[in-house]
């Protein structure tokens, strides 16, 4: 698996990922990308410096910022471990997501996890993105650090989440104000895929639904925009 730019490529190497080849742009002088190159060059990985013209034809993006790495396939966290980091702690918040196709959009939710201190996103097998190259560019180096999951049916994983003392509540247009929801604890939020929401019976299975309020003419948010609002609202009320 290839990722490219100057974020990724450094999260990762922060992260301990196996990085077999780096691939660096010939001249770069700026701190930021001497920085990486030096991290690189500490941890022993192969570093080859190529013309900008070798990394156009390398990137995927076309967005690379003189850095393009081969590393492992992404290695997803067994479901069991992310509910055993989550056992000890007062306040837990785990994000699933119901049906998000779209790469970009999963990108930007991990980024949104990793940023709120999430101790997770699940996702399903089936119908659903996967951590590739697009999703790893578009977190930011958000994927380095945030722990995914990938289960075979997301009711299941509901279903032990709540045997695990989880609140579960759905994002859904006809559900309870987000800001009037109590959300501390242990939390977990079911964002759904684009176009269709979170599915009829998953939000049966659910404790509650949340809403975010709309004051514009449009009556709906991107997944990502969403899940960012009603994350942070949880953080908010657990560090409060």
């Amino acid at each position: 698996m290839k990722i490219e730019g100057k974020n990724a490529v450094r999260e990762a190497l922060k992260a301990g990922t196996t990085i077999d080849r780096l691939v660096v742009q010939k001249g770069l002088s700026d701190q930021g990308s001497q920085m990486i190159i030096d991290d690189a060059k500490a941890r022993a990985v192969k570093i080859f410096f190529r013309d900008k013209e070798h990394l156009d034809r390398e990137s995927a993006t076309g967005r690379h910022q003189g850095f393009v790495a081969e590393i492992t396939d992404y290695k997803y966290t067994d479901i069991e471990i992310v509910l055993s980091k989550c056992a000890e702690k007062e306040h837990s918040l785990v994000i699933l997501l119901d049906g998000i196709e779209d790469p970009h959009n999963l990108g930007s939710i991990l980024r949104v996890a990793e940023c709120a201190g999430a101790d997770g996103v699940i996702l399903p097998k089936h119908r659903s993105a996967s951590v590739n190259e697009t999703v790893i560019k578009v977190s930011a180096g958000a994927s380095a650090h945030v722990a995914v999951s990938k289960v075979t049916n997301i009711n299941d994983a509901i279903r032990l989440l709540k045997e695990n003392n989880f609140w579960v509540y759905a994002t859904d247009m006809s559900g309870d104000n987000v800001y009037q929801t109590k959300l501390t604890g242990k939390v977990a939020l079911v964002i759904g895929g684009e176009g269709n929401g979170v599915k009829v019976l998953t939000k049966k299975l659910c404790d509650g639904t949340l809403s975010i309020p709309m004051y514009g003419n449009l009556n709906s948010l991107n997944a990502s925009v969403a899940c960012g609002i009603v994350a942070f609202e949880a953080v908010r009320q657990m560090k409060s």
